[in-house]
């Protein structure tokens, strides 16, 4: 019998007009996994987590307001992470519990509404609008197989959407987080606390609230392929499931979930502008037969939309010795190559050196 042509752009064009994402393919109670989601071959090797003794920081916020130097303690090791590995959890952050909670209720409730309501929101034109649903924002790029989850998006800064829900209660809480994250990261390179901050690092908000279903395969798929961020900075609520893996040498390390903990990564425009003293690493979820797994990450991204500011490194941390690694860039040039190129394992960053 002949075998059916594959045509991969038709494929996902079908996965995309049902508008029900990964979520409706589960629902439908399918067994096999369409080829679309299928990893090459070569990069199911490593899916086990190497055997390493490196552990993710976690590193306790409650001491930073006491005194100069329980804040200097915390710099030290907000420092280390920065440098040496990228990613961090944070403990007493100053995020509620119950808020944790909610948002992640919530997600989880917005992920199994009835697909009729999601559809109002699935869109793949994110040009001016503040609340987006869809699955896999690269669908269309060619050179990366789709991944096992379904995401909604939600610019929350400069400009928040009118709402009052767990949504907009969690954002108010992950700005203050990242106005104490910048400071301390400001700290960390030896300059003045509100540095970061009046680079604008702080400007934008952009939330994406991803629901990973159980997979039926999971050896055949990702959650999210391996990737680094086009942020400044992530903070990332992780639910209790696990899949987080984080690239450090030639290991993958998992950041193992911690009840009310979040997750910190240095995002790409932080490497840039502070010259790679701090690193923005690959990191990627697998795919599990346990679901939904929910999780939120929060970009600090400054904004894509109309804005001409020029990043680069920054005058304070170059010098004869250390001359500019990056040529200068705007938001929006190193955005719009970064999501067409789509998740395909390669850095976006290695485009713009000197």
């Amino acid at each position: 019998m002949a075998s059916v042509e594959f045509d991969p752009y038709l494929e996902r064009k079908a996965f995309d007009e049902t508008k029900e994402g990964v979520k409706g393919l589960v629902d439908a109670k399918i067994t096999e996994i369409p080829r679309i989601f299928h990893v090459p071959k070569d990069s199911l090797t490593d899916k086990k987590p190497s055997v390493s003794d490196l552990e993710i920081p976690t590193i306790d916020f409650a001491s930073v307001h006491v005194d100069t130097s329980s804040r200097e303690a915390v710099v030290e090791k907000v420092k280390y992470a920065a440098e040496k590995l990228g990613f961090f959890q944070v403990i007493n952050h100053g995020v509620p519990l119950n808020v944790l909670e909610e948002i992640q209720d919530g997600v989880r409730r917005f992920h199994e509404e009835d697909p009729e309501v999601k559809k109002q929101y699935f869109t793949r034109d994110d040009d001016n609008k503040k609340f987006i649903y869809n699955s896999n924002f690269y669908l269309y790029s060619s050179s990366t197989s789709l991944n096992w989850r379904d995401s909604f998006v939600c610019y929350i800064a400069p400009d928040p959407p009118n709402s009052q829900d767990a949504l907009f209660e969690y954002s108010k809480h992950v700005m203050s987080l990242g106005g104490l994250l910048f400071e301390l990261l400001s700290e960390a390179l030896g300059l003045e606390s509100e540095t970061l901050k009046r680079k604008e690092c702080l400007k934008t908000l952009l939330m994406v609230c991803h629901y990973y279903p159980p997979c039926p395969k999971p050896d055949l798929t990702m959650g999210i392929s391996k990737h680094s961020d086009n942020s400044f900075l992530t903070v990332l609520l992780q639910d209790n499931i696990g899949g987080l893996q984080i690239r450090h040498q030639d290991s993958w390390v998992e950041v193992a979930p911690l009840p009310g903990s979040l997750v910190i990564n240095i995002g790409d425009f932080l490497q840039l502008i502070t010259n790679d003293r701090f690193v923005s690493v690959e990191h990627r979820v697998l795919a599990n037969r346990q679901g939904p797994r929910i999780s939120l990450a929060s970009f600090f991204s400054s904004s894509k939309h109309h804005n001409s500011r020029v990043y680069g490194p920054m005058k304070e941390l170059v010098s004869e010795e250390n001359p500019p690694k990056y040529r200068d860039i705007t938001i929006k040039e190193y955005t719009d190559g970064y999501f067409e190129k789509g998740l395909d394992g390669t850095s976006h960053l290695l485009n713009f050196r000197i």
